[in-house]
């Protein structure tokens, strides 16, 4: 298939494409805390609604209130993560006392929810710069994948997505930690073989993010996860490896930043 054929049958994809990296550069560019808070927690009530019919859950208002309580406690609490465990505490609580627990309601509250909190905490703790890395390195993992399987894709990934090889991932994999080497070079990560493990770890937790989305929604008998948007499908569809890598990005730059700290006091 030639790049017109293929743009004129992806056409509404590609059109959606752009206008979220346009808006994501101009987010980014604009670089305000409320704001991010904002549009991350329209995203994030999007993606709990998309998360709850992957879960076949009972789609109750009191779930939404809460999904609303964990993003506005985050945006008031210094450790924005601890906002879902909290909540997601208080509700298997609450389902207990009424004996009507259901251990599925509780699974929204940790997938998506804390992924979605672990972008606004590296985004709080470790700046912008650190939302740019992570975006690269999963970006890039993602489309060397797609043509590395193309050009030398023989080997299946995983029965969970008969599509994906295991070469596209290598590729996307080794194209990712290159490139991400060099950008999360600096007062990120402090050195090299730290942003090249750091990189690794993210490149390799977006596979298994995206691997992870396929499989709730081949478990739910669903194409995509939502409709809302265009040639892309839901919220989660497009940020599945996001989500993954958000959580390694934050635990491992957490632990660099505490690792130095006590480095310092030691010496």
């Amino acid at each position: 298939m030639s790049f017109k054929e293929n743009f004129s049958s992806n056409k509404q994809r590609y059109i959606t494409g752009v206008v979220l990296i346009l808006c994501l550069a101009l987010i980014l560019y604009i670089d305000n805390i409320v704001l991010v808070w904002a549009i991350l927690g329209i995203a994030y009530m999007f993606g709990f609604n998309e998360a709850i019919k992957l879960f076949a859950c009972k789609a109750h208002p009191v779930m939404y209130l809460l999904a609303l309580v964990v993003w506005i406690l985050a945006g008031i609490n210094g450790r924005p993560i601890e906002s879902a465990i909290f909540v997601a505490m208080v509700m298997a609580g609450f389902l207990a006392y009424k004996k009507s627990f259901d251990p599925k309601q509780i699974l929204p509250f940790i997938y998506p929810s804390i992924p979605f909190l672990a972008i606004f905490a590296i985004y709080k703790d470790f700046g912008v710069d650190a939302i740019v890395w992570l975006i690269v390195v999963v970006a890039l993992t993602d489309i060397g994948a797609y043509f590395g399987g193309k050009a030398f894709g023989k080997t299946p990934f995983s029965p969970t997505s008969p599509n994906k090889t295991l070469e596209g991932a290598i590729i996307g994999l080794a194209i990712a930690v290159a490139i991400g080497s060099f950008i999360g070079m600096g007062g990120l990560s402090g050195n090299f073989i730290a942003s090249l493990l750091v990189s690794f770890a993210i490149s390799l937790s977006a596979i298994f993010g995206d691997l992870y989305e396929s499989y709730l929604k081949r478990n739910a008998d669903m194409k995509d996860s939502g409709k809302i948007l265009p040639g892309h499908g839901g919220v989660l569809d497009r940020m599945d490896a996001i989500l993954f890598g958000a959580i390694t990005m934050h635990f491992l730059l957490y632990f660099l930043k505490m690792w130095k700290e006590t480095s310092i006091i030691l010496l």
